[in-house]
């Protein structure tokens, strides 16, 4: 099994769509990479910290790859867009990919040069810490499956689902 932490706006369509995919075993929603130690989405929102509301992936590589991960994250995220995505807009919603294993730094940065305009906004660093949100944000769509998503879930084809 593999780690990878994506940010792509509002963490709770971002998690859902990723938990829909093949080979994604587990998700999670956190913050990532701010200047407190275990923000609440309350810090974020009054702008005490800029953790960036992000979705912790754990995939089987034999099932899904890498790649694969970054070729749907680029289906539901502007990359080009600077804190904000959707409806929603403030540092906590940049687009970021944050690793733990310094190959995997090397394959986006390789992925991106290929794929999109050297101008892109996603930021791709290594994760500093990473704190779990608020029980009530994991799995946020299963529980409010009318709550509020900027993400077209359609974006994930058919054969790409569990």
């Amino acid at each position: 099994m593999k780690t990878i932490y994506l940010a792509g706006g509002c963490f709770w369509g971002v998690e859902h769509y990723f938990s829909l995919a093949k080979g994604i075993m587990e998700t999670e929603v956190g913050y990532a990479n701010g200047t407190l130690d275990n923000p609440k989405y309350e810090d974020l929102k009054h702008g005490l910290d800029n953790a960036s509301e992000t979705v912790k992936i754990i995939y089987d590589e034999s099932i899904v790859s890498l790649e694969k991960i970054l070729e749907l994250y680029l289906r539901v995220v502007d990359p080009y867009s600077i804190n904000k995505q959707g409806e929603d807009e403030g540092v906590q919603y940049r687009t970021g990919i944050y690793y733990i294993d310094e190959n995997d730094k090397f394959a986006i940065v390789n992925y991106f040069t290929r794929t999109l305009n050297p101008n892109y906004a996603i930021e791709v660093t290594r994760l500093n810490k990473f704190f779990k949100a608020e029980e009530y944000h994991q799995d946020y769509l299963n529980k409010n499956p009318q709550g509020y998503c900027h993400i077209n879930m359609a974006k994930l084809l058919p054969e790409e689902r569990k």
